[in-house]
């Protein structure tokens, strides 16, 4: 595999999280009274926008890798997404949630060694 291809796992990733991380936000607003729908809708394209990228990039990385190979980095989007939402979004998480990032992540690395 090339650096290229990796470079695109990565950024696939990273359009899930924030993707998943816009949704969240422009849903957030809708119970806000100072939301304004125009800025809404903007959030929420953005959101759809980064899914479509991740979608994209996803089935492309499927046609030219092994899904043994491609999909143990998916199990990055649950930490990622975790740390995104308590630094972006200022969720917190109690120590059950924290353990369970761990397992997830413990897993990944176990599977990608494999």
């Amino acid at each position: 595999m090339t650096i290229h291809l990796l470079v695109l796992i990565l950024l696939a990733q990273g359009a899930l999280v924030a993707g998943q991380v816009f949704l969240k936000h422009g849903m957030n607003l809708t119970r806000s009274p100072v939301g304004g729908a125009a800025r809404i809708v903007g959030i929420l394209l953005a959101g759809i926008g980064l899914l479509t990228l991740w979608f994209l990039l996803w089935m492309g990385l499927l046609q030219k890798l092994d899904l043994s190979y491609v999909y143990p980095f998916e199990g990055l989007s649950p930490v990622l997404l975790v740390l995104a939402a308590c630094a972006i979004l200022k969720e917190s998480l109690g120590w059950k949630s924290w353990t369970g990032v761990g397992l997830i992540t413990l897993g990944t690395i176990v599977v990608g060694l494999s």
